[in-house]
């Protein structure tokens, strides 16, 4: 059996829709708590899938957080070895300096449902989903870092408000900036987990909650069409021994 682990950071930006699909897969999935659990556990067994989660934590605070040093090294191993990596969020910024790239403060907050503008190579990649309809499907952002595309790679997509949303190494590496793994229909823990980020950015709470409603069903099934193609592709395109 095929198996996926997910490095969690905070309780409630977990899997989400991503698990049951990786389940329905045939994936055996488990769950490493980042800083709580050893990160020996992601090497013990090696899964076939790592996938890095999000958290309100810079990907460069190794001051602050030392666990991320152990991260960092573990994801660099894991692309050299052309092993499986989805990075979200975090995840995705801890991608890009693994392939040094930098990861900086953008100077403002995006967080809200907006829709991506796909580059040519986005159209061409597992993203095409996300450019359904007149103006795209609005998918959730959530934060106020963002990655410079490594050496190598192309931008899949961007925002107006965040030019770097998506890149991808090869068929088993995709970094991914916004959230299309959440369930909206938890959206109430996010906000509440992110209570004091919410108040401080002056974020309308009302408005999340709308949007989540609004676009919930739509980013179901896009974020069933966007990572059943990538693990398609894993399928297809094995890892080099």
């Amino acid at each position: 059996m095929k198996t996926a682990l997910a490095l969690r950071h905070v309780p409630f930006e977990d899997l989400g829709l991503l698990g049951p699909l990786l389940e329905q897969r045939g994936y055996a999935v488990r769950t490493l708590d980042a800083g709580v659990e050893p990160l020996s556990g992601a090497a013990d067994p090696e899964p076939d899938l790592l996938v890095v989660l999000g958290g309100p934590i810079g990907a460069y605070d190794e001051a602050s957080y030392p666990f991320l040093t152990e991260t960092l090294a573990l994801v660099r191993q894991r692309l050299a070895r052309q092993q499986p990596v989805l990075g979200i969020c975090l995840g995705a910024q801890i991608m890009a300096r693994a392939l040094g790239a930098p990861v900086a403060p953008m100077g403002h907050k995006e967080i809200g449902f907006a829709p991506l503008t796909l580059t040519p190579a986005g159209q061409r990649s597992v993203l095409a989903p996300l450019a359904h309809g007149a103006d795209g499907v609005p998918v959730l952002h959530w934060h106020g870092d963002q990655f410079g595309i490594p050496p190598g790679t192309e931008a899949l997509a961007a925002t107006a408000l965040c030019p770097h949303q998506a890149f991808a190494v090869g068929a088993h590496a995709l970094a991914l900036q916004f959230h299309l793994e959440a369930d909206l229909s938890r959206i109430e823990q996010w906000l509440v987990g992110h209570a004091c980020e919410l108040a401080a950015a002056g974020v309308d709470l009302q408005a999340l909650r709308r949007g989540a409603l609004t676009h919930g069903p739509a980013l179901t099934l896009a974020a069933q069409a966007v990572f059943g193609a990538w693990l398609d592709g894993l399928d297809t395109h094995p890892p080099t021994p």
